[in-house]
C-alpha cells in the first residue's frame, strides 16, 4: 500500500503547473470569480510576483518545483484548514503535498464564493 501511495504522490508532484493552472481558473470562472483571483491566490501563497508566476506557467514547472522555487511561502497558509479530496488539509504530514493541498482549498474556498479578504487570511 505504501509503494501505492508513492506512486500517487510522485505522480502528483510531476505535474505540470501549466497544465493544472487552466483547471483553477476554470473551476474559478465557472463560480464567477476571475483568472487574477486566482493569480491572487497564487502569489499570496507563493509570493511570486506576477512575473515569476507567468515565467512558471511559461517553463512548465512541475508542482514540486513550483513550490520548492516559490521565492516565500507566506506564513499564514499554516492558518488554511478544511476538507480537501476527504482529507482535513491541517493533517497532511508530506510537506509538499500539504502545500499543494493549501493551493487546492483556497482556490475551492473561491469557487465557493468566499470573499477574497478571508481566502487569503486577512
Amino acid at each position: 500500500m505504501r509503494e501505492a501511495t508513492e506512486k500517487v504522490r510522485d505522480r502528483v508532484y510531476a505535474y505540470n503547473i501549466a497544465k493544472v493552472y487552466p483547471l483553477y481558473v476554470a473551476k474559478a470562472e465557472n463560480k464567477g470569480r476571475s483568472k487574477a483571483e486566482v493569480d491572487e491566490i497564487l502569489r499570496w501563497l507563493t509570493g511570486h510576483t506576477q512575473q515569476t508566476l507567468d515565467d512558471q506557467l511559461t517553463n512548465g514547472a512541475t508542482l514540486e518545483a513550483f513550490f520548492t522555487s516559490a521565492p516565500a511561502l507566506n506564513p499564514a497558509r499554516s492558518l488554511i484548514t478544511g476538507v480537501v479530496c476527504g482529507v482535513r488539509v491541517e493533517n497532511i504530514e508530506e510537506p509538499m503535498m500539504r502545500e499543494i493541498r493549501y493551493l487546492d482549498k483556497l482556490i475551492d474556498e473561491l469557487a465557493k464564493g468566499k470573499p477574497m479578504a478571508k481566502i487569503l487570511r486577512a
